[in-house]
């Protein structure tokens, strides 16, 4: 029987019952009001991007409660794989947290041991705010049992190193999900994506990477820019796909209604694997 934040984590929850793919979007430009609007679009998870967005440490503490007020999982992607930053993320509410860049399982192990509270990791306890990120009844020492369990620990396969390491990254207890950066992924494998178009190599990657989560009995996500992007990855088996970012989505809705005004095409759409 799931628990008090298992049945609160919307993105777990949805991954877990297996009746389609968890989608959500990336939230780049800092605000509460950005949060929440992109949080009552339907979606299931909203990642808070504190790598590549204007998002700092008091607009992630903006933006996560704003999320999970709407009954969605506020995600938090972190810069770097430092322990303070997994505790920052998760002390303000996160339902999980999304590591960039990794490299090793020992990496992945060091993510683990930072967002598990003792005797499985090391997180420091205290912080009055995640409880009600989750369940506005839910008391400390509720948050403090029942976390490890419930808290998601991601990271992000997009290096040559670890797509080498993928199965043993899989194999890491802890670890709930391997999500692909394809840019990143294509980069450091030599297959940049150019004008929207993957290498056959860089196919050739994801399809590793996602039975390495498959073969581990772990979920397997991907970064997509639109719709039709993440339903072709859904029909291969991914659990956990991005549909739009803020940034991406914002310019493009308004280009197509000011050409639509002055009776022209609606502008350039997102076409290929990552559009353009």
């Amino acid at each position: 029987m799931a628990t008090i934040m298992q049945e609160a984590n919307r993105l777990r929850r949805v991954m877990e019952e297996g009746k389609g793919p968890a989608t959500g979007c990336w939230q780049m430009i800092p605000g509460a009001n950005v949060s929440r609007t992109l949080a009552r679009t339907g979606v299931d998870w909203v990642l808070v991007d504190c790598e590549h967005g204007n998002i700092d440490d008091a607009a992630m503490h903006d933006a996560v409660p704003a999320i999970a007020a709407c009954g969605v999982s506020p995600i938090v992607r972190i810069p770097d794989n430092q322990g303070w930053m997994v505790k920052r993320a998760l002390d303000c509410g996160a339902h999980g947290v999304l590591v960039p860049l990794l490299y090793t399982a020992e990496g992945a192990e060091q993510l683990v041991k930072s967002a598990k509270f003792p005797p499985q990791g090391q997180r420091g306890f205290g912080s009055p705010f995640p409880h009600e990120r989750f369940n506005p009844e839910l008391n400390s020492d509720a948050y403090l049992k029942q976390a490890n369990e419930s808290i998601l620990t991601m990271v992000q396969i997009e290096t040559k190193e670890a797509l080498e390491n993928v199965d043993a990254i899989a194999a890491v207890p802890g670890i709930d999900v391997l999500f692909i950066g394809p840019f990143d992924l294509g980069n450091n494998i030599g297959h940049p994506i150019v004008a929207g178009q993957m290498h056959e190599n860089l196919h050739a990657a994801i399809a590793k990477i996602l039975k390495a989560a498959n073969t581990a009995g772990k979920k397997a996500g991907i970064f997509c820019t639109s719709g039709e992007q993440a339903k072709g990855y859904a029909d291969q088996g991914f659990h956990m796909m991005s549909v739009a970012t803020d940034m991406h989505i914002l310019p493009q809705g308004v280009i197509a209604a000011v050409n639509k005004a002055k009776g022209q095409e609606d502008g350039p759409k997102l076409t290929g694997p990552y559009g353009r």
